[in-house]
């Protein structure tokens, strides 16, 4: 057996993570054993009490993941948790190679799943109640005798509660009384609503005695809420995944219901200091798993504490708590003003102080900007999607000139269509910088590439920094559709320099002209953030 870590809270309370096994069923999620181990020690570093794996014995990955976990791996604060079947109908559980491979994992707790819907028990196992509630009662009890801390997942337990209460009641208690430390009431099929949820934990709870726990699916939307739900009527184990990642539409989101326990239910489920890591963990096992951050997932989205509308603004202005429910910076998040063709006076004063500015003396500088917000926006900008673009204008009107590091006299992209069906793009450049004439051409996987590459070309020489910068995404919009191919087009931009990500903006007629005045924002603001002084 591995050694355990000694607790850093109470085990009263469990925060139960399965991101490594029920979130890994997403569909487009495939991790690694590296993937794993990699989450595995953002989840023991958030401070989450235990990590299901997955399923030693039935996926050689997850095997080699608690081989490995166990040499590699120094947890600090969760424990790990191996999760198995109980065992076969008719086979004793010492022969059992499924039960074996439980206990040569070395994992200290193990998660058994059992069937509480007399259904699934007669159609899916194909024996019979009686049967079934043995094989419970027997592998609980063998991997107790073994050491083992078990917890028992009852599969199906609300829709099988709805058939035959009696029955799905009498698994919870047989499993208890064989030894199982939580019982774990499952909404597999994820339809249940939080009302049902509470009423049925209640009456569970009252009629077998067991320490119940609350696995939730998504399907109704609701997974967060009946998670919580469960919690209300008394159970105090919660089964979740990061994200909420999981089968189908997904599982119980663990940052929510953590962040729910700890600053509205006053519970402290995490070691001193880690609620404040949340954004940061969430956003770390999102890049493990390859799969964009919800921009408005609650408590760490990156608009979750995002304010557009002028009226907001102004009251923020008074009191950050009146449009919101908490303080961002308790799960490591932070407040952002959007500015856009509903900015009011407040919301760029907001927006400047964020940047560095104090505009409050300023009314007519405040005017000036907000008037030039909404003329831009009413054109087809949008300046909420593309900080940086609007930082450079707010720059422009705070500095009395705009910021410029190069003169363009010209630019033209060409896509040449070849017999053999391919096509070959070239961009030439030709720009003024420091009281050079600087002139390049290069050669792109589309125009704007082309493009993208020429002023590199151009400008690396005598601005070096820009070497460090890559094009990390790029869309395009058509604003005004009735007009076909003559349509206003927006483009935006993000770049990155290796620390951090902005987005600009551009909007013409021609989405090559559109992509050329991203692009010039792009550039300048990376040279911006560099410390470069633009040119006189």
């Amino acid at each position: 057996m591995t050694d355990v870590p000694e607790p850093s809270l109470s085990d009263a309370f469990h925060v139960f993570d399965t991101t490594l096994r029920d979130g890994a069923q997403r569909e487009g999620i495939n991790l690694t054993v590296a993937d794993k181990l990699t989450i595995a020690r953002h989840l023991d570093d958030y401070g989450v009490g235990f990590i299901e794996g997955g399923w030693p014995g039935a996926d050689p990955r997850d095997t080699e993941f608690f081989q490995r976990a166990r040499a590699e791996i120094d947890f600090k604060h969760a424990q790990l948790v191996a999760f198995g079947a109980t065992r076969k109908a008719g086979v004793r559980v010492e022969d059992d190679p499924q039960v074996t491979a439980l206990l040569e994992s070395g994992a200290p707790v193990v998660t058994l799943v059992a069937k509480s819907h007399v259904r699934h028990v007669e159609l899916a196992l194909r024996t019979t109640p009686e049967e079934n509630l043995a094989m419970v009662r027997d592998t609980v009890a063998y991997l107790r005798a073994q050491g083992r801390r078990v917890f028992l997942d009852c599969e199906h337990f609300f829709d099988g509660y709805a058939l035959d209460p009696a029955y799905a009641k009498e698994v919870v208690r047989t499993a208890s009384e064989a030894g199982a430390d939580v019982v774990v009431l499952c909404d597999t099929n994820g339809g249940m609503l939080p009302a049902q949820v509470s009423a049925v934990v209640r009456t569970v709870l009252a009629d077998t005695g067991a320490r119940l726990g609350i696995h939730a699916q998504d399907d109704t939307g609701c997974a967060v809420a009946n998670t919580l739900a469960a919690v209300d009527a008394g159970a105090t184990h919660v089964q979740c995944t990061a994200n909420g990642y999981g089968e189908r539409v997904g599982n119980s989101n663990l940052f929510p219901v953590v962040a729910a326990l700890e600053l509205k239910y006053g519970r402290r489920v995490l070691p001193p200091g880690k609620l404040a890591e949340t954004t940061r963990i969430s956003h770390a096992v999102a890049e493990v798993v390859n799969l964009t951050p919800s921009t408005h997932q609650p408590y760490v989205g990156v608009s979750a504490f995002a304010h557009k509308a002028g009226l907001h603004a102004s009251a923020i202005k008074v009191d950050p708590d009146l449009y919101q429910h908490i303080d961002p910076a308790l799960v490591g998040n932070s407040m952002r003003m959007l500015v856009s063709d509903m900015a009011g006076r407040a919301s760029i004063e907001l927006k400047g102080k964020e940047l560095g500015f104090d505009l409050s003396g300023d009314r007519e500088l405040v005017g000036r900007v907000v008037a030039r917000v909404k003329e831009r926006e009413l054109a087809g900008y949008t300046y909420e999607a593309a900080d940086a673009s609007f930082e450079l204008l707010l720059r422009e009107e705070v500095e009395g000139r705009p910021r410029r590091y190069f003169e363009v006299e010209s630019w033209r992209a060409i896509v040449e269509d070849r017999p053999d069906g391919t096509h070959a793009n070239e961009a030439t450049v030709k720009l003024w910088a420091k009281g050079e004439r600087l002139v390049a051409t290069a050669e792109g996987n589309g125009p704007v590439h082309a493009l993208d590459r020429a002023l590199r070309v151009a400008l690396e020489r005598i601005y070096p920094q820009l070497a460090g910068l890559e094009l990390v995404d790029y869309k395009v919009r058509i604003l005004e559709g009735r007009l076909g191919t003559g349509s206003t087009t927006r483009v935006l931009v993000s770049t990155s320099d290796g620390q951090g990500e902005w987005s600009t903006v551009g909007v013409a007629e021609n989405v090559i002209a559109a992509s050329w005045q991203a692009l010039d924002d792009a550039y300048a603001y990376g040279l911006l953030r560099a410390g470069v002084e633009p040119q006189e």
